[in-house]
Parts: structure tokens; sequence; C-alpha cells
């Protein structure tokens, strides 16, 4: 059974949004994405855009650590605050750097474990 792109763009939606629900909600209540319960959120996400393929580099939708990068940066004007504070010699104002620094979080996080999911097999091939 093969999944209509309708289906990938829902679930990639719904991955994203639920991403993006706890990382404001990290800023809101001024807690580190490292800390369950935020953390097993975030893996459990993880898992399913990996399982779906979307952490891939070159997946569409893409998921991956640079995709959510690009994608809440977009979503959150991160981009062009950075545009800004780079043209008038200025600082980044105080709520967009906290969504950087959270942004950071969540992309280090997101690549760590794509790099181990990625390698598991190899350390794991003699467990048989």
């Amino acid at each position: 059974m093969s999944i209509s792109v309708d289906e990938k763009s829902t679930l990639a939606t719904r991955i994203l949004d639920r991403v993006e629900e706890l990382v404001l909600t990290a800023e809101r209540e001024t807690k580190p994405l490292e800390l369950d319960p935020l953390r097993s959120e975030l893996f459990e996400l993880f898992v399913t855009a990996n399982g779906a393929g979307y952490t891939n580099e070159d997946a569409e939708p893409d998921l991956s650590a640079n995709g959510l990068c690009r994608t809440l940066g977009a979503r959150w004007g991160l981009k062009d605050a950075a545009k800004s504070a780079v043209e008038l010699n200025g600082r980044i104002p105080t709520e967009h750097l906290a969504k950087m620094r959270l942004l950071w979080s969540l992309m280090r996080m997101w690549m760590e474990w794509s790099y181990a999911w990625d390698r598991w097999a190899e350390f794991h091939q003699n467990e048989e």
C-alpha cells in the first residue's frame, strides 16, 4: 500500500506543528528541550519522521535538522531578524534570540538522533 502525497504532507505537517508546539512550550515555560517530557516527545516525533523517510537531506517534505531549521526559522521570522540585525549593525531582538537558541538545541538533538539511528546496525550486527 502506498501513501499518497496528501497523506505524506499531512503527516509531515502534523509532525512539524507538534515540534513547533513543543519548542514554543519550552520557550514559554523557560524549560530546556533536552529534559523530559519535552525530549521524549521530540524523540517520538523524530522516530515517526525518520520512519516516514522525512529526515533524509533530500526528502520531500524535508524534516531533517536543516529542514526543520529552515521551516521553523521562516515561520518565526528569524532569517529576517538576523538579516536586519546585520544590516543595522545591531542586535537580534531578545524574542528572536531565544527562539534561535531553542532551534539550535532542537537541531543538535535531531542531528545526534539521525547520526545514531543511521549507524545503529553498524554497531549491532553481531547481536543475533
